[in-house]
């Protein structure tokens, strides 16, 4: 160890540390999806729409991939304090205005803000963890990393259905505050700066491109979802954001010092290794908001026995999630890829043929395959890409990657909620629930193809180690 690392050492205690961002990390991304399985109850308590109660979710994803390119900036402008009380600040504020919601429109406020603060916490803990760890500890660093970006959401239906079935759905919020606030209190004690910040003067046409660019493409492609895609409010969108996305990118590459570093596209690693994760994780996220749908309006069952028939996979993903980052750190990335894409496949064909009587064991049974299978490959193709950056890249590659799933995510959302509401309709299948029933085997064999195409990519491209990788270390 080189007398610099030793001095860095002497700073901080990794373990506090890591402490203080999982737990920030951990009810952050739990209530991303926290009012999944509580959408229903909350819809019919505030009288809106299914369209309408979707946006509760895909804001929550939007803004966060909105704040998510700027994170680069701020992570290198700010101390690492100053930037944790700030964004989990937001996110206390946001979860307070929450439990106290008496309408969608102050609901889907607090759900905003508390994106805003979400949408920082999670690149910040990543660049953080690749800082305080050694590459030689960072598969097994990010493992638990990944822990928070795949178990929190996973048990999320399951909470939110033990809560939503007992007391008002508004508790989901009441339970995260004092967390949320034990951590600050925490943090303030535990968490160091581990990393000099930079006076770095703040790009505001490329935080306005960016914001038009990501939003515009989600809002069209959610109003495609009801009204066509030939409408206005489908095109316009759609042409601002591609647009903005292309000033947004010339003024990146074109700039010494850009917001948000896309030259670390430069990395075939890191590239291929992020397209795989942006194509599957569209595929995993809108099956999130739909099976719950599926069990609850198709089948009749509570919100409780939802989030307990999806319990077990969450339990699978959150033990194997350290298990496959130590895996990684010896074998590297091809292989666990490989043998996690077969399964995320698998899992969610196997979805794809919903019936009205379909044994909950059955459904129970693939969705974990699913978790299983995620488990086994995010989180190792997201260190190998990251392990090709340099250390000045890392914030960068952390916001890039963060946005690019973020994105995926709310895009594949509102793209197969769309395909869902349309082969409904186009069924003509007389039965409602039926239709409904046909309309969620289309969004689930839409999200397989996504898969089985991330699957196809990795087989050809992920190797045990890149050379990238082993120049790097």
């Amino acid at each position: 160890m080189s007398e610099e690392n030793i001095r860095e050492k002497k700073k901080f205690n990794p373990i506090l540390i890591s402490a203080v961002f999982l737990i920030g990390g951990f009810v952050s991304f739990l209530n991303g999806t926290l009012i999944t399985t509580a959408l229903p109850t909350i819809m019919k308590d505030l009288n809106i729409s299914p369209t309408t109660g979707q946006w509760l979710t895909t804001s929550f994803m939007l803004v966060t991939g909105i704040m998510i390119p700027c994170t680069a900036y701020l992570i290198d402008r700010f101390s690492t304090r100053k930037l944790f009380f700030a964004s989990m600040g937001l996110f206390t504020i946001g979860t307070i205005i929450g439990g106290f919601s008496n309408s969608f429109n102050m609901l889907l406020v607090a759900r905003i803000i508390q994106a805003a603060g979400a949408g920082i916490i999670m690149p910040l803990m990543q660049t953080v963890f690749l800082v305080i760890y050694p590459k030689e500890k960072r598969g097994f660093a990010m493992g638990v990393v990944g822990i928070i970006i795949a178990f929190a959401p996973a048990i999320g239906p399951t909470l939110a259905g033990v809560i939503v079935d007992s007391h008002p759905w508004r508790d989901l919020f009441h339970l995260i505050t004092p967390i949320c606030i034990v951590d600050l209190v925490f943090a303030f004690f535990a968490l160091k700066n581990v990393k000099e910040s930079k006076k770095i003067k703040l790009d505001i046409i490329s935080v306005i491109t960016s914001t038009l660019g990501f939003g515009g493409l989600l809002l069209g492609f959610s109003n495609a979802g009801t009204d066509g895609w030939e409408k206005a409010n489908v095109l316009i969108p759609l042409i601002v954001g591609i647009v903005s996305l292309a000033i947004f990118t010339w003024k990146q590459l074109s700039s010494k010092k850009p917001m948000l570093n896309l030259r670390v596209f430069k990395s075939s690693t890191f590239t291929y290794t992020t397209i795989i994760i942006m194509v599957a994780y569209a595929g995993l996220v809108s099956a999130e908001l739909i099976l719950p749908m599926y069990i609850q309006m198709a089948r009749g069952y509570s919100a409780l026995d939802s989030g307990l028939m999806l319990m077990p996979g969450a339990i699978i993903m959150g033990i194997m999630n350290p298990i496959t980052g130590k895996l990684f750190d010896k074998f590297g990335a091809r292989l666990l890829s490989i043998i996690g894409l077969i399964l995320l496949t698998a899992g969610t064909f196997g979805l794809s043929f919903l019936g009205a009587d379909t044994k909950i064991e059955l459904i129970t049974f693939a969705y974990s395959v699913r978790l299983l299978g995620m488990s086994m490959f995010m989180m190792p193709l997201t260190t190998s890409g990251l392990n090709t950056l340099s250390k000045e890249n890392l914030s960068h590659g952390t916001a890039v990657n963060n946005t690019m799933r973020q994105v995926a995510g709310s895009i594949g959302t509102a793209i197969l909620v769309t395909v869902m509401t349309k082969a409904a309709l186009n069924s003509g299948i007389l039965n409602p629930k039926l239709a409904q029933i046909h309309g969620m085997n289309v969004a689930f064999a839409i999200s397989g193809i996504l898969t089985l195409i991330s699957l196809v990519i990795a087989f050809f491209v992920v190797k045990k180690k890149s050379k990238e990788e082993v120049k790097a270390n």
